[in-house]
């Protein structure tokens, strides 16, 4: 009895020099022991003058949240983003089992003390100065929820330090804010918030986390054995590893000792603790994945790294790219995104079926939903990863100046935004795709989509050029598909080079570049803006192979701008998110479509009605007269079809842009590591656009498209006088004479007429103000014999 007097003297004696130390510091300590004196306001004012007020109230930052990034039906999940896993659950979400568990493990007294626990700060106080070391540390559950959230609300790294050294200094200001954070939150809120805020390992941060990473379920349907397993943790975090089960042993241990202090606290009878120790421990989780390229589909992390890319660029959600991907990885947003998971897997299983991931070329689709600018699907036969430094899979670059310096490629692991842009990728040549900017520009300028050009093989402009390439004695000549009166049905369809050089000329280039602005092609490639270039956007009156597109884009743009055709010439800038939730459960308008007019709906109208031609469609006035440079494309689909295929010079490139009213799709087969590499083939590219598309229309309703008036198909028809078996001269100068501008046939034809006489004309009967009609020269078969006078082969001598 005299040894336990001694030892509860010693006890006294030494919380008494606590206690002082206490006061000294400015902690009221006697606040905690007398609860109803800390609850006066006449007290607390004393204690401010004799020891130091207690603070007002603790500023506490939210704690980290976990964002969810979902598919755009708002349940696949696409990846997770975070600093901490943490998703926040309001205390009635939280089963009482594992409030129990906790309080057992940690703060038995929680319901009794005021924040401070003045007999266990002694009791630790006289272990601790026995040990010559801390070994206790007598910390309140309310004080740990205090020291972490000073830790979550300090803005500079000693401050974060200053909140978790063991010190005295620490203790104390833990002590005055548990005591003033008891006397203004109720214990369940001090509980909920703990509960959402402790560290359980593994990436796990708060009860929510922790009962997926370790159990793949959610705190609701945790027993007794699991919540004492996590509230174990809570003091040792890293003691069990959920990927190698190391600690195993200790965890269990460490949660069988929680299970009977839940005995003798009451929360589980004997035999309940007893069967809950005989539970097996069966981790059947894993750690939550971060970040894009973790997302839940590898094929799915190139639109995911777009999503990402967006958000960084959204001021709203902070002043620098810094702040903004840390409120993405820290606000506990719930973001719908756009991608589609119909079109995304359509697309990979088209690509990969047509090029494998070993592949020196990349076969890219993006698929851009028409009227929204919503990206259904970005695909592309690469796996988004990045290359293995120490053990690389990448092959050497085809490049011949990295491949000489042993530097590896892109394929088939790479982060790189191949279909996006940005990061110094500029795009690529998108070949005969750009004509339909010429259409529009056209139809703007009054050229009706009937305006006839009687093209050559070869079209030479007066745009000086020095490069040999297209130089035709100095000037830049366009070749290729020519021969023939063509309209931009005919012409679009066959992708005739020399109707569409002239038609930009006529249109005026820079018009015609202007329109390729409007329809979002952003020229990533144009250096500088010096009016000395003349090949560049800024200054693009003669630019004339620009019509053909030399200039590089991406298949996002490109798919983007022939979806704002089909939306009758409405603009939606391209976006990866449907919707975005923050953690209050408000929705934001960052997420809305931003969309604007930038076509005429008639103009629009008629582009599609051209487009429709390449494809094996026909044109709503059954103008294509079977002029179609993909025309198995319609039998694929099996909807009505718009879009143009495109193939640079040397096959450095080669696309192909498909769509229906529902979706437009933009299909890259190209190089990206080295442009000038050859054999893109068409073979390869366009069955992957088109049975993507096909897929994906299965079973939606076939949406035909508008017809666009009349009078921008055909414009203003006038009748086309007969000059048949007329000189040629005079055939020329009676249609002259109605304004037509003349051409002459290259080859002659059968007719009636003598040889060399006028046998008709092409187009006959009618044709646009202005247009282009071709004289056709007989070749005198089937012309009667003539005894007149001046009768020969050649007919009658022509007349001036």
């Amino acid at each position: 009895m005299t040894l336990m007097r001694k030892r509860d003297h010693n006890i006294l004696a030494n919380a008494a020099s606590l206690l002082i130390c206490g006061l000294l510091a400015g902690v009221v300590v006697a606040a905690a022991a007398f609860p109803a004196v800390a609850l006066s306001g006449l007290a607390a004012k004393a204690g401010g003058e004799a020891f130091g007020q207690l603070p007002d109230e603790l500023v506490v930052k939210r704690s980290p949240q976990i964002s969810y990034v979902y598919a755009n039906d708002g349940k696949t999940l696409i990846a997770t983003m975070y600093d901490e896993n943490r998703r926040d659950l309001p205390i009635a979400d939280i089963p009482q089992i594992v409030q129990q568990a906790i309080l057992a493990a940690e703060d038995q007294k929680f319901y009794e003390h005021n924040g401070v626990d003045v007999v266990g700060i002694a009791r630790a106080f006289v272990a601790n100065k026995q040990a010559g070391d801390v070994e206790q540390g007598a910390s309140t559950l309310t004080m740990q929820f205090v020291r972490l959230s000073i830790s979550y609300s300090a803005d500079t790294a000693q401050e974060v330090v200053d909140a978790t050294e063991d010190t005295t200094k620490r203790k104390v200001r833990e002590m005055r804010y548990a005591m003033a954070i008891e006397q203004r939150m109720s214990k369940e809120q001090i509980l909920e918030g703990y509960l959402n805020t402790a560290y359980f390992g593994n990436r796990a941060y708060g009860i929510y986390a922790a009962a997926q990473v370790y159990f793949g379920k959610e705190p609701k349907t945790l027993t007794a054995a699991e919540a004492a397993f996590l509230a174990a943790l809570v003091k040792f975090p890293g003691t069990y590893s959920v990927e190698t089960g190391d600690g195993e042993k200790t965890a269990v241990d460490r949660r069988n000792y929680v299970l009977s202090e839940m005995a003798e606290t009451g929360a589980l009878t004997g035999q309940q603790a007893t069967l809950a120790k005989a539970e097996p421990l069966k981790i059947v989780g894993k750690i939550t994945p971060n970040g894009c390229v973790q997302s839940t589909k590898n094929a799915w992390g190139f639109f995911c790294d777009y999503f990402q890319r967006w958000w960084n660029d959204q001021e709203v959600f902070g002043s620098t790219a810094y702040d903004r991907e840390r409120q993405l990885k820290s606000g506990g947003f719930r973001i719908v995104t756009t991608l589609d998971p119909v079109a995304q897997n359509a697309a990979n299983k088209n690509v990969l079926r047509q090029v494998s991931v070993n592949d020196s070329r990349a076969l890219m689709l993006a698929a851009v939903e028409p009227g929204t600018g919503r990206v259904r699907a970005l695909a592309v036969n690469r796996n988004f990863k990045l290359d293995d430094k120490n053990k690389p899979a990448n092959k050497i670059s085809t490049n011949p100046e990295k491949r000489k310096k042993g530097i590896r490629g892109t394929y088939p692991n790479t982060t790189n935004p191949l279909m996006t842009g940005g990061d110094g990728f500029t795009g690529y040549q998108a070949g005969s795709a750009f004509k339909i900017f010429t259409i529009i520009a056209a139809l703007e300028k009054g050229y009706p989509l009937a305006t006839t050009i009687a093209t050559k093989k070869q079209y030479v402009t007066k745009f000086p050029i020095s490069g040999p390439n297209a130089n035709c004695g100095g000037f830049y000549c366009a070749s290729g598909g020519g021969g023939g009166v063509h309209n931009m049905w005919t012409a679009f369809g066959s992708s005739v080079n020399t109707y569409f050089v002239p038609l930009a000329i006529m249109a005026g280039i820079q018009n015609v570049v202007n329109v390729a602005k409007k329809m979002g092609i952003t020229f990533h490639d144009e250096p500088n803006t010096n009016q000395d270039d003349l090949g560049y956007s800024n200054n693009a009156s003669q630019w004339g192979a620009f019509t053909l597109g030399v200039s590089t884009t991406t298949p996002l743009e490109l798919a983007n701008a022939y979806a704002t055709i089909v939306a009758d010439g409405l603009y939606c800038e391209p976006t990866p998110v449907q919707s975005i939730t923050d953690i209050k459960g408000n929705n934001l308008s960052v997420a809305d479509k931003r969309c604007k007019q930038v076509i005429a709906p008639d103009i629009a109208r008629a582009a599609v009605d051209a487009g429709r031609c390449p494809g094996g469609d026909d044109s709503a006035f059954g103008k294509c007269d079977g002029h179609a440079t993909n025309r198995d494309s319609r039998g694929i689909v099996k909807k009505p079809i718009t879009g143009k295929s495109g193939t640079t010079d040397d096959d450095n490139s080669a696309t192909l842009t498909l769509s229906t009213r529902q979706l437009t799709i933009s299909g890259f087969l190209t190089n990206p590591d080295w442009a000038f590499a050859r054999g893109m083939k068409h073979a390869v590219i366009n069955p992957a656009v088109q049975r993507t598309l096909g897929d994906f229309m299965k079973g939606k309703p076939t949406l035909a498209f508008t017809k666009p008036s009349t009078k921008i198909a055909n414009g203003d028809q006038i009748s086309i006088p007969s000059v048949e078996c007329k000189t040629v001269e005079q055939a020329r100068s009676i249609l002259r004479a109605k304004g037509f501008e003349v051409e002459t046939a290259p080859e002659q034809t059968d007719s009636k007429c003598a040889k060399g006489m006028a046998a008709g004309t092409t187009p006959t009967g009618r044709t646009i103000r202005k247009g282009v009609v071709v004289i056709e020269i007989s070749n005198g078969k089937g012309a009667k014999p003539s005894t007149g006078p001046g009768s020969g082969p050649g007919g009658p001598p022509p007349r001036n």
